[in-house]
């Protein structure tokens, strides 16, 4: 029968495998995607074995599902229920742009290179729902009237939106501001 501290080292080893496979599996898929990133890959970035990835995580989904939670564990969302201190529509936007748009700086590595490819996969479900949430709260802020017309749930949903941010800073050259600030004329009916 095993003593317990030799279970225990057992545990302890595995658990730095296992992590070691997943912050591999985080570096790939940030500099090349998760379609273009094999198990094997994976492996080898690791210092492991392919049939030892296999033995921490049944197949890719388990992987990627692993990473994700890793990954939105070191980079909080910002959070919207703060924002609900604020009741003037327009300064609720502005904070909750502001917040988002450092929130998009700081993970754009990562996002950008995995968003076009897992946009619709189940575990990219959190992230939506977050960001979904977030329009929820600011559009609180606006009369009842105005929240529930469709053009400023649209404005929102958009100026909250990772791809928008991206165009803006990206590819428009804007900074932060002045795309958080853009935004907010839009959705505030400022055009």
């Amino acid at each position: 029968m095993p003593r317990p501290y030799q279970l225990k080292r057992r545990a302890e080893r595995q658990d730095r495998t296992r992590r070691k496979i997943v912050e591999a599996a985080i570096e790939l898929h940030q500099a090349r995607g998760i379609a273009a990133t094999s198990m094997r890959d994976v492996a080898e970035r690791a210092g492991v074995g392919t049939v030892t990835v296999y033995r921490h995580f049944a197949d890719e989904a388990a992987l990627v599902g692993a990473c994700s939670g890793t990954y939105f564990q070191r980079h909080p969302f910002p959070d919207p229920e703060r924002w609900r201190e604020i009741e003037d529509a327009r300064e609720r936007m502005r904070r909750g742009l502001r917040e988002t748009y450092a929130y998009h700086r700081e993970t754009a590595p990562m996002i950008a290179q995995v968003i076009d490819e897992a946009r619709d996969a189940p575990v990219m479900e959190p992230y939506h729902a977050h960001w979904r949430h977030a329009a929820e709260v600011l559009l609180a802020a606006w009369p009842p009237a105005a929240r529930r017309g469709a053009r400023l749930q649209a404005a929102v949903a958009l100026a909250l939106s990772f791809d928008t941010w991206r165009l803006l800073v990206h590819e428009q050259g804007l900074s932060d501001k002045q795309a958080a600030d853009l935004m907010l004329r839009l959705t505030s009916g400022g055009g």
